[in-house]
Order: structure tokens, then sequence, then C-alpha cells
């Protein structure tokens, strides 16, 4: 999938008819339940492909956690987030032809849907697929949800030209407010996908090691989640044990999409210096904090420092 171009007229015309004036997010996402085009189960390959508009797809998946209180992230990425993420990465071209996949993320031991799965899109069929995800707001008491769900599929179920062709990594984002899970059982893979792995469990660390084959890997620590804002220190230092400063801690959610773009500029050569300078000073001065230690060694390969 993957074919077609964004335009903000495009967005005009959708966000008039679905999004304006709606005052709450579940007027947006109005799924009662686990809409069938995304779910997961049977699903073999999710793919981005070239195309003559799209001659070299890059593909960028973005989780949003869709429990409990983090509602808000799924609002704002609708509202406005999806326009400013799509308009700044054709505006600054930090990748060429961007391909986007969303993600709803929840909680796998307690949840009805807790892997939700668009295709990858460049147009405005992607808003449409974003705004179907199902807000099931529950997630458990375990301390974290289940980010590394999209590893897995992103690892084992996406077919992409950028790598297969190119040798070159896609990119994966996870958002939410929780810590990450240790590991993923056997079972938990077959409730959501439908087979069974030969393992019994996979780490959450082999599990890293798989899935950066083919994406370069990161988790946006939401600051103004429940979670986080009163284990802020739990939180931070589980991701970052896991990702190093790849663990991006993000205090004002509206400004999620700018992050994102921000660190595909990064890993992609750009000075942090040049990239805050080219935000006004409110933004840059959230963002800076998050990416100041995100590196690019001089032979140009992706690296990150870790503490």
């Amino acid at each position: 999938m993957g074919y077609g171009r964004w335009t903000n007229k495009d967005w005009e015309v959708y966000a008039k008819k679905n999004i304006d004036g709606k005052k709450n997010v579940k007027d947006i996402y109005r799924a009662s339940a686990l809409a069938p085009e995304l779910d997961p189960k049977g699903v073999v390959f999710r793919e981005s492909v070239d195309s003559k508009i799209n001659p070299c797809a890059t593909p960028v998946i973005v989780g949003l956690d869709v429990t409990g209180s983090m509602g808000f992230i799924l609002e704002s990425m609708a509202r406005e987030g999806l326009k400013k993420l799509a308009t700044a990465i054709y505006d600054r071209v930090p990748i060429p032809d961007p391909h986007l996949m969303f993600m709803g993320i929840g909680d796998v031991k307690c949840d009805r849907a807790p892997l939700q799965i668009t295709q990858f899109e460049a147009d405005i069929r992607i808003a449409d697929q974003l705004t179907k995800i199902y807000l099931e707001q529950g997630g458990g008491g375990n301390n974290s949800e289940s980010y590394t769900l999209p590893w897995w599929f992103a690892a084992m179920h996406t077919k992409c030209d950028n790598y297969t062709k190119r040798g070159k990594k896609g990119y994966l984002f996870t958002i939410g407010d929780e810590c990450p899970p240790q590991e993923i059982l056997k079972t938990e893979i077959f409730r959501v996908l439908g087979y069974q792995p030969e393992f019994e469990k996979i780490s959450t660390e082999k599990l890293l090691n798989l899935v950066s084959r083919q994406y370069e890997v990161f988790h946006i620590i939401v600051e103004e989640g429940s979670y986080c804002s009163s284990r802020k220190d739990k939180v931070v230092g589980e991701w970052r044990n896991v990702l190093g400063q790849r663990a991006l801690l993000l205090p004002d959610h509206e400004k999620m999409a700018e992050l994102i773009v921000s660190t595909l500029q990064i890993m992609n050569g750009e000075s942090c210096e040049t990239i805050m300078n080219s935000w006004d000073q409110s933004t840059a001065l959230v963002l800076e904090k998050a990416v100041r230690n995100l590196q690019v060694n001089k032979k140009g390969i992706r690296n990150l420092i870790k503490f």
C-alpha cells in the first residue's frame, strides 16, 4: 500500500467533514469494537512498496497507547497532530516518500483489542484509518502496556521496499506513559495474531534486536500521562535501560508530531542546533531536551548515546 501523496487540501476537506466541531474524543473515534480491517489476526504482511509517485517509499510506524487516560494523545493526533506530522515531513524532507502506519496499543493481558494496525498510506486515507481505531480505554494494573507488540508485528509482518531493495531501515515510534513489558508470551502472540511461535516467550531485549534489523526504534514517554506523572523516575529508568536515549521524554503531548519529525531529521544527519533554530522558541524548549543526546557518528551510521 502507500499510493498517492498527502496534500493539505485533502486534509481540509477531510477535517471539515470528520473532525471540525467534534467536542469529544469519542465523537472522532466512534468504534465500539476492533474494526475488522485493523485486526492483525491473519495478516501476513502490511506492505510499503515503491510506486511512480513514491519511488523511495520510507515506512514510519506510530503506535499510540489507547488505554485508560491516554485518549488525549489519540485526540491530539486526529485534530492537529497528523496534519502537522505529514506536512512537516513533506516540507522538511528528513526522509523521502513517507508511508505512515498507525497502531493502537492496549494491554494483551486484559484488553479485547491489544493491537490494531492500519495500512501503510501516503495520502489522506491514513486519516480515515486512524480514526477507525477503537479507543478501548482499558489497560491493567501490571505497570506496563503492550508497547512491544508493534515490535513483533513490524519485525515479522511488514514487507518494505525501503529495506528489501535499498537496505535502509524504517522508523518505529511507540507512545505512552507506562513501563515497557519484560517479555511477550507465546500464548499472547497466538491470541493477537492467531499462530503460535516456537518459543514459549521472547524477552524485550531479544525482540528489540529482532525488530532493529529493519527499523530504527524509539519510544516517546508522555509525561502528562497519569502513570508517568506519579512514577516518572521508574518509567524513564526502565525505558532508558531498554532504549537508552531513544526513550524520548515529552512533557507536552501537543508537540508529539514535532518530536517525531525532529528525530527523523537528526537520524538523517541534521544537527540538533539547526533543527531547534527552525522551530519557534516554545517548541524548541520542549524538543531540545528530548533529542539533544541522539547522535549520528562520523561514518553516517545511525547510533545513540546510552547512559
